[in-house]
């Protein structure tokens, strides 16, 4: 059940939580579902071969690294779950993996793409804003950012996944976007993955973009 948040979050909160459910969710996460693919697909026709990719919130690495290293590029996953980070190194040793907190990551220049799947709306929404200014610093000029927030206008909540708890905040998909154009990227595709309901369900929205030169 979703509860209001009116106060800032325990930072920690969903580090542990994830960490705590790390094996169940390696269970039922390890592919790209049917409406998820398109958006996949569409960063990975745009690349260079070889180009390096941040995965940001990579969680145990699947699905999106792991497509990305299927498709031969290089990737650098970031993500605040040791328990998380374990599987991933032990799948997929090949890749770079780094325990760190998504709001204070500098990821350096020269990324093809990053991707920002189902992560960014576990943040308070005001971190939004900061994380695709460093993000479009971070890519080559026509780099893609594919990511997720929610689907609409709701105050921040918390809202338990195998019965652990989780934070989440997020602005609405006009807003998301808007904030995006204003960092230099340009929307490339967008639309709802899940629509919003009148219960638990706050929706999920996919955006592709590309960087500005």
């Amino acid at each position: 059940m979703t509860t209001p948040s009116a106060v800032a979050p325990d930072p920690s909160l969903n580090r542990r939580s994830y960490d705590a459910i790390a094996g169940q969710w390696d269970q039922v996460r390890h592919s790209a579902s049917p409406c998820e693919r398109p958006f996949l697909d569409d960063l990975l026709a745009g690349l260079d071969p070889g180009s390096r990719v941040l995965d940001l919130g990579c969680g145990t690495g699947r699905p999106m690294a792991a497509a990305v290293l299927a498709a031969g590029h290089a990737v650098t996953g970031i993500d605040q779950s040791a328990a998380m980070l374990e599987l991933a190194r032990a799948r997929f040793p090949q890749a770079t993996w780094i325990e760190a907190p998504l709001e204070h990551y500098e990821p350096g220049p020269g990324h093809g793409a990053a991707i920002a799947w189902d992560v960014l709306f576990h943040l308070p929404r005001q971190s939004f804003a900061p994380i695709a200014a460093r993000l479009h610093q971070a890519l080559v000029p026509g780099g893609a950012l594919l990511l997720t927030v929610g689907g609409s206008e709701n105050p921040a909540f918390t809202d338990t996944m195998f019965g652990a708890t989780f934070f989440y905040d997020s602005h609405p998909p006009d807003t998301a976007q808007a904030l995006l154009t204003a960092a230099g990227f340009r929307i490339v595709r967008a639309a709802f993955l899940n629509q919003p309901t009148t219960g638990r369900d706050k929706g999920r929205f996919a955006i592709l973009a590309h960087a500005g030169g």
